[in-house]
């Protein structure tokens, strides 16, 4: 006991590394904050803090990074934009018709360099080397509309 007293910020110190090395095995942040609390531990020993304060100190610091630093540290972490996958990654994009789309005729557009099977929207007709806009995916069937922007990247 005496060894931890006069040896105090290398206890805090081996005890902040251990947490921190397990926080590799959760990767939750809990243990990244104890570890902060930890490190605070140190900093009391270093400046002469009896050790029911260094305990204080280091459990106020570990609870206010468990209360305001881990929870924006999570939102910053899963704020990333969700990426369509699949199907869905196609509405929105360019295309151009290869082959006459009509009111109830199916045609074919070039979307991301594939050859889709492709139908209109609002029952337009749509002629070969006309610029459309992806609106909907319907299984393997494209639902595109006539291009009203100025050009874009096309799907080709």
């Amino acid at each position: 006991m005496e060894w931890i007293r006069d040896h105090a910020w290398e206890a805090w110190l081996a005890l902040a590394f251990v947490l921190a090395a397990a926080e590799i095995a959760s990767m939750d942040f809990v243990l990244l904050m104890l570890a902060a609390g930890a490190l605070a531990g140190v900093v009391a020993a270093l400046a002469g803090a009896g050790g029911v304060l260094q305990c204080v100190i280091a459990a106020v610091a570990a609870v206010a990074a468990l209360g305001l630093v881990r929870p924006a540290l999570l939102r910053r972490l899963h704020s990333s934009p969700e990426t369509p996958l699949g199907k869905d990654r196609y509405v929105g994009m360019r295309a151009v018709v290869t082959s006459r789309i009509a009111a109830h005729e199916r045609g074919a557009v070039r979307l991301d360099g594939e050859t889709w099977t492709a139908t209109a929207a609002a029952g337009v007709v749509l002629e070969p080397g006309q610029p459309v806009d992806v609106i909907e995916i319907r299984g393997a069937t494209a639902v595109v509309r006539p291009t009203v922007e100025g050009p874009e990247e096309m799907g080709e």
